[in-house]
């Protein structure tokens, strides 16, 4: 009698067995919860996030279908499974991504291999931020709408070729007279690459984000839109009541004044920027380093 008792109970608490975990398995799981997490964060506010739900309501539908036993809708779902997977990829695709190449502009492996620095001057001068300070609140005082993206590192090519070619130096004159009304170049973003205008009319993509506004128009959502998809900075000037404002980062910064507009082109102006030498050259820098202590 005991000894089945000790049968039963050793099959039940098998059944309810802890699995050896190692530490390549805790570090799985630390990874996959992060990616899950970062991706949950860049799609809550699209229209991802809606389709999300819904998906999560049918697998919720079909759970109870399995433990119901319903033949028949199990079966069909088996049959659709390849082409949901298909539909899921194409829809959001856009989000994908956007995901991708955030985890591309993040230099990670880069970053961790960098030791030594070495200042340089930044992206673009201190006289054309001053520029674009001067330009944006010129254009706002008389009602001018304007859409200036300043590039950093992610390459705009493929918006700069949806434009026309200017390639003249950043001053507040030009963008002024880009952006006037009823003048070839006025409709759309200029693009300014270091010190230079690259290109005006540009097209941009449109954020579909749900946290805008909606007193916003199509200019401030082309303004985020492009921030989402590279680490540009875009500075837009409001036709309607010529406030400025900027987008960085998929973030919009309203109403800035000429200090606030500063301090954000400081940020992509990056002046403090460093330039990394790999690991690999470590050694060699600090062996030229000891010799030149031996010879003074």
């Amino acid at each position: 009698m005991m000894e089945r008792f000790s049968e039963i109970t050793s099959e039940y608490l098998s059944a309810f067995r802890v699995p050896h975990i190692g530490i390549l398995d805790i570090l799985e799981i630390i990874i996959l919860a992060f990616l899950i997490y970062q991706a949950m964060i860049m799609i809550k506010n699209t229209r991802a996030w809606a389709f999300l739900k819904g998906m999560a309501v049918v697998l919720i539908f079909l759970a109870m279908a399995v433990v119901l036993n319903m033949s028949t809708i199990v079966w069909i779902a088996e049959k659709l499974l390849t082409l949901v997977a298909i539909a899921v990829i194409v829809a959001l695709q856009p989000e994908i991504r956007r995901v991708v190449e955030h985890i591309g502009q993040k230099n990670i492996i880069s970053g961790l291999l960098s030791f030594d620095y070495k200042q340089t001057e930044g992206l673009f001068s201190d006289q054309t931020l001053e520029e674009l300070v001067k330009a944006s609140f010129e254009m706002g005082k008389v009602r001018t709408g304007a859409l200036i993206v300043v590039e950093q590192t992610t390459p705009l090519g493929e918006y700069e070729r949806t434009g026309i070619t200017v390639d003249g130096l950043v001053t507040s004159q030009l963008l002024i007279n880009i952006f006037e009304h009823n003048t070839p170049l006025h409709d759309g973003a200029v693009i300014i690459r270091g010190d230079r205008v690259v290109s005006a009319t540009c097209y941009l993509p449109l954020t579909d984000g749900r946290n805008l506004s909606k007193d916003l128009g199509t200019r401030h959502r082309a303004g985020v839109g492009i921030s989402e998809l590279t680490d540009s900075m875009t500075i837009i000037v409001s036709e309607e009541t010529g406030k400025v404002s900027v987008a960085y980062g998929g973030e919009l910064f309203r109403n800035l004044n000429a200090d606030g507009l500063r301090e954000k082109l400081q940020i992509v102006q990056n002046k403090h920027q460093v330039e990394k030498k790999t690991i690999f050259r470590k050694g060699r820098s600090r062996k030229q380093s000891d010799e030149k202590e031996n010879n003074e």
